[in-house]
């Protein structure tokens, strides 16, 4: 059958991934970016956006041939997952529960991207339009062709928006969105520890929001830590050896010593589009729809989107594309809410300070820890793996 000719707006993990994967297929592809990646050094102090890619996430890496190329320096596997409250017992999750090797890998953001970009330009047919944006979209069910800021134009039979939470294409397509802050904002801090290399990722939940450990490759960590803005804003202001102080006492408790690296804060908001699809365009990722880190679940669920799409593009040809795009839609649209859903409810009740939902809080993940079967499935699931 004849391939498609299919335009991708925003070259960062998901849509670069997408690109990738409708490339291998024969797809003809343009990827529209108006920031081009650069292959960072192996050297490099690790950057501040990372993260936990699960076990199916790193399958669709695998699979689109770039997994391998990510150097062993720069990843780094975790086997174990907590969560507590604080003065509570801990719920461990374990990846021999399972019989896996590993629940995910936690790496930075810009080498997924690098990997995927080095194999893309392998490629000839993908056509890459670098330093550039969409100013213009003339959509219909039957094709679509975008307006470049260099008075370019595309043509192709599908538009695939992977520009992120602030999507241009989603505006230009007045896809409205339902969305909401909450009012706190999430404080990366880099360090490198004395310790031996750690496998075990956690999070202590507070009434001021959570706590997180993300371990690095070679004995680094990035602390995740939730506050309120003005508290956050304090701890920017901090010099790194400040900063350390105010870890120490009040972070959750770390047993090793360590040195600040680096520090960034972004506040937390939660964004779905009302529809992810219009005509011949379609949303991924962020551009659809962003949740609260809690979990680590962002590009994971973008992942699932990339994975959905592509699998019906390629078995469905027989459909007329407006099916396909709504089979999508009713795939992803309920599942992506649900987490969502699922993450503000824990969210909320993680900052909840009576001593009723306290004592209730305590008592589920008592519960959890000793659910046998029930905990193994809903870490397969967290997983990608069911």
């Amino acid at each position: 059958m004849q391939n498609r000719e299919v335009i991708v707006i925003g070259g960062g993990m998901v849509g670069a991934l997408t690109a990738l994967l409708l490339a291998r297929q024969g797809e003809l592809v343009h990827l529209v970016e108006k920031t081009p990646c650069t292959m960072p050094s192996v050297d490099e102090a690790f950057d501040l956006r990372v993260s936990a890619f699960s076990a199916q996430s790193k399958n669709l890496l695998e699979l689109a041939g770039v997994w391998d190329l990510i150097p062993a320096n720069r990843l780094c596997a975790y086997r174990g997952l907590q969560t507590w409250e604080r003065g509570s017992s801990k719920l461990k999750f374990d990846s021999a529960d399972i019989g896996i090797d590993a629940l995910g890998y936690i790496a930075e953001n810009r080498w997924i991207q690098a990997v995927l970009w080095q194999a893309l330009k392998e490629l000839n047919n993908v056509t890459f339009y670098e330093n550039r944006e969409v100013k213009g979209i003339n959509n219909s069910d039957s094709g679509v062709s975008v307006d470049l800021d260099n008075a370019g134009q595309i043509s192709a039979d599908l538009l695939i928006a992977c520009d992120g939470a602030n999507s241009a294409v989603r505006q230009l397509l007045n896809i409205g969105i339902t969305a909401w802050d909450y009012r706190q904002q999430c404080m990366l801090i880099n360090i490198k520890t004395n310790s031996t290399q750690q496998d075990i990722t956690w999070q202590e939940f507070r009434e001021t929001g959570p706590c997180a450990f993300l371990p690095l490759a070679d004995n680094n960590a990035s602390l995740v830590w939730y506050h309120n803005p003005r508290k956050i804003n304090q701890l920017k202001s901090l010099s790194n050896a400040q900063l350390k102080d105010a870890v120490k006492a009040e972070f959750a408790p770390l047993d090793f010593d360590f040195e600040v690296q680096d520090k960034a804060s972004f506040p937390l908001t939660r964004r779905h589009a009302h529809s992810y699809y219009k005509g011949a365009c379609v949303l991924l990722g962020d551009a659809a729809h962003t949740i609260n880190p809690l979990a680590g679940q962002g590009v994971n669920l973008g992942f699932k989107d990339v994975e959905c799409l592509v699998d019906l593009l390629h078995n469905s040809r027989d459909l007329p594309l407006q099916s396909i795009l709504k089979r999508y839609e009713n795939r992803r649209k309920p599942a992506n809410l649900l987490m969502q859903t699922a993450m503000d409810v824990f969210y909320k009740g993680s900052k909840c300070e009576l001593s009723s939902v306290r004592l209730l809080r305590k008592g589920i993940l008592g519960l959890a820890q000793n659910s046998g079967a029930l905990k193994n499935r809903v870490m397969k699931y967290a997983m990608g793996l069911q």
